[in-house]
């Protein structure tokens, strides 16, 4: 049998849009988190953890690969739709595939969102086995979206379910989770756990919505903090929590759009890169080795759980790639200081501002769009460690540290492009582009869809 002690189980939880102040140990008033609160107490809380994109698939792919979603051909491709030709291309590494190599069983359960096309799926990308919806809930077939096709609901790549039930959906994603949590295995096991919630629209159980104090979305949180209680109850029932390292994040920022989800104290949001848009919350939990209610206010992205979870294994490195992850594994066990100091702000093809150890220098802002289209020069530099809000422009007064983060991003633009100012990267790998795509369902009036509960645009549990 493996030595769990030198290769621990790993839970990698995953939340859709949860922002930094939308958890009760992150400062919110409004959402109860006692178990998130709890793993917390238990293990260490990032304070400047970041996600590499403020959108979803371009994060998702960047955590996975250890790589600037740049770098890996997404620049063009922050968010995947159903049917798309691109998707992650099944010559990159990933955590999973590099865990398989030192013996772990490996399991996704909910969101993939870096390719919907067959050779895209996760069993591709070192997934023993994956159950979920490939994409955003929102990219199925809805009262306001009757052209789009049904939402597949996926085991392995065999499509079991067309249009869920989404009010069930987690509660099918945690029961997943525990009947893979207790296989009797002589390997240790990589479980990633990727929920919708609390992505819109909103469909939550009657029991979350009804003790909520933050209508719908305070509903998705406490949804959200129940499947971790459930995922702890089954660890120390097991016996295993000592065994376990748990890490808990968001793909990106909330939307913070009046749904109820919030950023605070950042500005910004969802697909911006104000801190509020690719800071996120981050806990890792693995007792006896991480203390106990610590807090690390080092820079940390999720780009650097690939380093992290390859030392703390025993996994190799790929030899044959550049990868932009530091390994977090002396600062979590051992307290350090994390060996980042510099992060460089990416929207699509367009760099936007780069944070070299507590100064962000912007250069450019643009609006939703996810690829960034819309370009205006803006100059700004922030110290965040006395201004985290981003609310004291001071560009004027320090020239010198205005020079130092622009040579930081020359270099940034040399490796990855930065098309606003007509830079085009030489580190740079491709996407994978499959022929003949299509997406995975097509509508037929005569399957029994879950239409009674899905697609009514005036359903009271919905919100967005």
């Amino acid at each position: 049998m493996e030595d769990k002690t030198t290769k621990p189980n790993i839970i990698l939880i995953n939340c859709d849009d949860l922002g930094y102040g939308d958890l009760a140990c992150y400062g919110s008033e409004r959402n109860d988190t006692p178990h998130l609160d709890q793993l917390a107490t238990e293990g260490v809380r990032f304070t400047d953890f970041y996600m590499a994109s403020p959108v979803c698939s371009a994060s998702r792919a960047a955590m996975l690969t250890g790589c600037y979603s740049q770098r890996i051909g997404f620049a063009d491709y922050q968010v995947l739709f159903p049917g798309q030709a691109q998707g992650l291309n099944t010559k990159e590494s990933t955590i999973a595939k590099q865990l398989k190599r030192v013996g772990y069983d490996t399991k996704i359960i909910g969101k993939w969102h870096c390719g919907d096309q067959p050779e895209f799926l996760p069993t591709n990308h070192g997934f023993d086995e994956y159950f979920g919806i490939p994409f955003s809930n929102d990219m199925g077939r809805q009262a306001n979206a009757l052209e789009r096709p049904p939402l597949p609901l996926l085991r392995n790549d065999e499509v079991i379910q067309e249009q869920p039930d989404q009010r069930g959906i987690t509660e099918r994603y945690v029961d997943e989770s525990l009947q893979f949590m207790r296989r009797d295995r002589k390997n240790p096991f990589f479980l990633y756990l990727a929920h919708m919630y609390v992505h819109v629209p909103l469909f939550i159980p009657k029991p979350f919505l009804d003790t909520s104090r933050n209508g719908a979305y305070g509903g998705a949180v406490a949804c959200i903090d129940w499947a971790m209680g459930m995922i702890e109850a089954e660890l120390s029932r097991l016996g295993i929590k000592d065994d376990t390292l748990v890490i808990f994040t968001s793909d990106n920022g909330s939307r913070a759009r009046g749904e109820g989800g919030s950023n605070a104290p950042l500005r910004g949001t969802k697909a911006q890169t104000w801190e509020g848009g690719q800071r996120v919350p981050c806990i890792m939990r693995w007792p006896g080795r991480i203390a106990a209610g610590t807090t690390c206010e080092g820079i940390a992205s999720a780009t650097d759980l690939f380093a992290t979870l390859a030392e703390l294994t025993g996994a190799p490195l790929p030899a044959d790639r550049t990868l932009d992850s530091i390994s977090l594994s002396e600062a979590i066990l051992e307290g350090r200081p994390t060996k980042r100091s510099v992060f460089a702000y990416y929207k699509g093809p367009n760099l936007e501002a780069v944070r070299k150890d507590d100064w962000k220098l912007h250069f450019c802002k643009t609006g939703w769009s996810p690829v960034g289209d819309e370009k205006e020069v803006s100059l700004e530099l922030y110290n965040l460690r006395d201004d985290v809000g981003e609310t004291n422009n001071v560009y004027d007064t320090h020239p010198e540290i205005v020079a130092e983060i622009e040579a930081e991003a020359e270099g940034f633009r040399r490796a990855f492009g930065d098309r606003r100012r007509g830079c085009v990267g030489t580190e740079i790998r491709e996407a994978g582009v499959c022929d003949d795509p299509k997406p995975l369902t097509e509508y037929d009036e005569g399957h029994p869809y879950m239409i009674a509960y899905y697609d009514l645009a005036d359903m009271p549990t919905m919100s967005g």
